[in-house]
């Protein structure tokens, strides 16, 4: 990413305030320290000058109340960024997630998750280093820096002369440092990315590792990586230290050559005391915001990196589909629409996975869409929730748009995890004000009648059978399709794990949202669901091309 991406101030609004108000202060700031170094000059030259302290006392007042308004503006310059970057965090996450959402399974199956865990939570985090320390002197630079050479010439055109010639050389080196620091940076993040990724599959497989003697080896892989990645930490940090003293001393070396033509020219008269000890203190205001800036570039390079993965993210969510826009109010009852399919084709991989499918999924209707494995049923959910990208009209009532297409559909897909805590906080998973009548209702049409809301369940479904885990999964469907009035249900492969008479009570549940009015669409091919269902869809062979 570049210093400043114009993504970030597209994707996170809080950014623009943060600038905003980063420029406000920043001027604030540059005033203060010009009056500062002004009233300083002319104290000590007054106090050289033979000034009694009474004389000279209203220039010492002047001096505490630029200081004092310096420091408050510094201390809320740091409130402001560290109150930017909270925020901007929590609008990039949410969107994150949000773009996730949209971007769908299919996108997902072909990336790596650890990786999307990793840029969500520790890269996101990273950003407080890009917030609180780059991007203010990035504003600090280009509104002090300026500021301060105008200054200077106005003051000694010979200081400001030299004050010009020296400047350059600070970027130059920043480019030339940013660039070892961006591939070695990079690297570092691959392989934490490569470590967190190994070290789960590790904790996942454990058990099975276990049972045939293998864990030693992939303690060894692990024990590998980590120091890989101490290695690569290790390299960024020698680089920060070394770029650190190259600054330090180019911007030491321009003051001094600023110090040198001072001294000579007050050796020989031609320069004022007051004028050269006012361009000595203000001199190195003009090399320290872009010396800061190279110098915080590595405290925020962590962030930088992870806001390339976030904004490809964002970028490819945004491709899909227009964003998502606010519902206009929650629906106060069901509205019976039919589903329908016109001509619709999807291409997956290079292959032809649906070829002009057409059909009408009526409301109040048990619809089975069956088909052996290969023949494009998934693809046909995925397109009518928006995942992937379709030829042809896929329309809920006559709405055709995704986000209306989503809104009016409740979706439970087949191997859909669970997540730690109970198995009603699954149940109502996205719901803000979760209703526990409607969650046991729910379990019930689920054929989980029996089973306590209140039970706790971890990522793994420990404490559940498999086709306890599966009917959670659809009474999750069920709750939001009932809880958001939404006329379409879709269930991926609801019994696959069930006994004959679990399967029969679902199918009992299923019947009854049916009855109520739902358009209930159900991908199986078990011959039990396709026996108790008012209408089949058969889908032969995908073709390819």
């Amino acid at each position: 990413m570049r210093p400043l991406d114009p993504r970030l101030l597209r994707y996170a609004a809080a950014a623009r305030t943060f600038f905003g108000v980063g420029v406000v202060l920043g001027i604030v700031k540059t005033i203060a320290t010009v009056a500062f170094c002004l009233v300083l000059s002319q104290a000590i030259v007054g106090a050289i000058v033979g000034r009694s302290f009474t004389e000279l006392l209203p220039d010492i007042m002047t001096l505490a109340g630029v200081g004092i308004l310096r420091a408050a503006t510094i201390w809320v310059m740091d409130v402001a960024s560290a109150r930017g970057a909270a925020v901007a965090k929590s609008q990039l996450r949410r969107r994150l997630v949000t773009g996730l959402a949209r971007l769908g399974p299919g996108w997902l199956n072909g990336r790596n998750r650890v990786d999307i865990v990793t840029t969500a939570g520790a890269g996101l985090d990273a950003l407080d280093g890009y917030f609180s320390l780059f991007l203010p002197q990035l504003i600090l630079t280009a509104i002090a820096t300026p500021l301060v050479i105008v200054v200077i010439f106005l003051q000694d055109v010979t200081s400001g002369i030299l004050v010009v010639l020296a400047l350059p050389l600070i970027p130059i080196f920043m480019i030339l440092i940013g660039l070892a620091t961006r591939a070695v940076q990079r690297r570092q993040w691959l392989v934490l990315a490569q470590l967190s990724s190994r070290f789960l599959d590790v904790v996942g497989g454990l058990a099975t590792l276990k049972i045939f003697g293998r864990q030693h080896r992939q303690a060894a892989r692990i024990e590998s990586l980590t120091e890989s990645y101490r290695i690569e930490t290790m390299k960024v940090l020698r680089i920060s230290f070394l770029s650190g003293f190259a600054l330090e001393l180019i911007g030491s070396l321009s003051v001094a050559l600023v110090a040198v033509s001072v001294g000579l020219r007050l050796i020989d008269g031609s320069l004022g005391l007051a004028v050269g000890l006012f361009v000595l203190l203000l001199a190195p205001e003009a090399f320290l915001p872009l010396r800061q800036v190279g110098a915080n570039f590595h405290a925020a390079a962590d962030g930088i990196a992870a806001a390339e993965d976030i904004f490809e993210i964002l970028d490819a969510a945004q491709a899909v589909t227009r964003e998502a826009e606010a519902l206009g109010g929650r629906a106060t009852s069901l509205i019976r629409s039919e589903l329908r399919f016109t001509e619709v084709s999807v291409r997956h991989e290079g292959r032809v996975a649906v070829d002009r499918f057409s059909a009408v999924i009526r409301p109040g209707r048990l619809t089975v869409l069956a088909g052996p494995s290969g023949s494009g049923k998934s693809s046909l959910v995925a397109a009518l929730l928006g995942f992937v990208p379709f030829d042809g009209t896929i329309e809920i009532g006559g709405a055709a748009a995704v986000d209306d297409r989503r809104s009016r559909t409740a979706w439970a897909g087949q191997g859909a995890p669970l997540l730690e805590g109970t198995i009603g906080s699954n149940v109502a998973l996205g719901a803000m004000q979760p209703d526990d009548t409607l969650v046991r209702r729910a379990l019930a049409l689920a054929a989980l009648g029996s089973l306590d809301p209140e039970l706790p369940v971890s990522v793994t479904g420990s404490g559940l059978s498999g086709g306890q885990a599966a009917r959670v999964v659809a009474a999750r469907g069920i709750y939001r399709g009932i809880d958001r009035f939404c006329p379409v249900l879709v269930f991926d492969e609801p019994s696959a794990a069930l006994d004959s008479r679990a399967e029969t009570q679902l199918l009992r549940g299923l019947r009854r949202l049916a009855d109520e009015g739902h358009t209930v669409l159900v991908v199986s091919h078990r011959p039990a669901v396709i026996a108790a269902a008012d209408e089949n869809i058969e889908l032969g062979v995908a073709l390819r091309v």
